[in-house]
Formats: C-alpha cells, sequence, structure tokens
C-alpha cells in the first residue's frame, strides 16, 4: 500500500523521492517546508510514508520503525512505483535522519546497472544514537561509489561536526554543515540564525547537488 504525494516543479530539471524521519511522517512541517523550497528551484518531491507510519495515521497509536529490510523493500517499490508512473526526469533519493539513512543504503546496495537512481542526500545523518558515539552507522558510507550529499547541523546529536569530520567516508560524499543546527537544523535564538534560513540554504544545496550530478 503506498500513501505517496507529487509536489509538482515548474519545468523540473530532476526528482527527489524524499523519506521521513523515524518519528514523523511526511506531513511533518519539515518534509513540507523542504519539498516547497525545492519545487521552487525546480526539483520535482516526491513524499512518502513507510507502511508503520501509515498504522501510526490510521489507528493513532505510536510505534517504532519497522526492521531496515521491510524500510529499504517499501523504499525500493516506491521508487519502482514512480518511475512506471512517471516521466523520464533524473531521479535522485534522499531523506530525513532514518529516511536519509535508507536512502544511502540503496544507493550503495544498487547494483542493477541502470543508474535509476544518480545519487542520495541525507537530511540530518543518523551517524550513531544519541549519547553513544561509539555505535557508529558508516560501514557502507565508506565503500560508497555513487554521488551523496549529507547536511549536518553542526551540534547534531546524531553526529556533531567535529565528530563527522574525523570520520573516514568515501570521497563521493559531501558533507555540508549548517551553523549551529540541532538534528533538525533549528539553530539556538542566541545564534543569530534561525531554522527558516537553514531550510533554505539546505534545499539551495541538495538543487545545487542534484543540478550538479544530473547531467
Amino acid at each position: 500500500m503506498f500513501d505517496i504525494e507529487v509536489k509538482r516543479a515548474t519545468q523540473p530539471v530532476a526528482r527527489l523521492i524524499l523519506a521521513h524521519g523515524a518519528g514523523a511522517g511526511k506531513e511533518h512541517d519539515f518534509m513540507q517546508q523542504m519539498a516547497e523550497r525545492l519545487t521552487a528551484l525546480q526539483v520535482e518531491v516526491v513524499l512518502f510514508n513507510f507502511p508503520y507510519m501509515q498504522t501510526i495515521k490510521q489507528t493513532g497509536k505510536r510505534r517504532p520503525p519497522d526492521k531496515a529490510e521491510k524500510l529499504l523493500s517499501h523504499f525500493d517499490s516506491v521508487i519502482a512505483q514512480t518511475n512506471a508512473t512517471a516521466d523520464d526526469l533524473p531521479t535522485f533519493i534522499g531523506g530525513k535522519s532514518m529516511g536519509g539513512r535508507m536512502a544511502s543504503m540503496l544507493l550503495a546496495n544498487q547494483q542493477d546497472g541502470s543508474n535509476r537512481v544518480l545519487g542520495a542526500i541525507a537530511l540530518g545523518y543518523p551517524f550513531h544514537p544519541p549519547g553513544k558515539p561509539e555505535k557508529t552507522r558508516t560501514a557502507h558510507l565508506v565503500e560508497l561509489d555513487k554521488p551523496m550529499l549529507i547536511i549536518q547541523g553542526e551540534r547534531d546529536t546524531f553526529g556533531t561536526q567535529s565528530e563527522v569530520e574525523c570520520y573516514t567516508l568515501s570521497n563521493t560524499i559531501e558533507c555540508a554543515f549548517l551553523n549551529d543546527g540541532d538534528h533538525s537544523f533549528k539553530p539556538r535564538k542566541a545564534s543569530g540564525y534561525t531554522l527558516d534560513d537553514h531550510i533554505a540554504l539546505a534545499a539551495e544545496l541538495v538543487a545545487a547537488f542534484i543540478n550538479r550530478h544530473s547531467q
């Protein structure tokens, strides 16, 4: 069962299939605002809810995300469904937090040779659980041979800038850091930055990445 929302862009240069994070679905303000910014930059955005989030919406009861295998299978099905019913726009995948991690895993596992996905984008990658920096989630990022953009808040508890800069990552991965941003890019008031500014900047970075790699 699919729960998909397509955000159309005028004269789109590419399509981004964007997955949500663990705790909130495609309807969350972050997802909607990011999609709005990207469509203004000529990127069509496809939002969707994973099955467990669909169940949360239907029942009103919280539940944890499904295991990675089920999440990856559904994400892959959304890609196939989108490609089957849409035009031949260059396709990228990405997501917020957990969704970005799933996108990176799909990209790393892509073996069909069709180049149906040209790159991945992570908006706040969960490099490790908060407070457990030793439990890194970077193994597949070391050997990644396709383009990926990671946009991270400087003080993200899932991986601060100082932590991320010490990791060994593939040279196909670009990292950008948002000043004083947390896991959802929100800065502290005293920083002089705003969440709207960071979302706008993140969208510009994503659009620039997509333009570079969609040719």
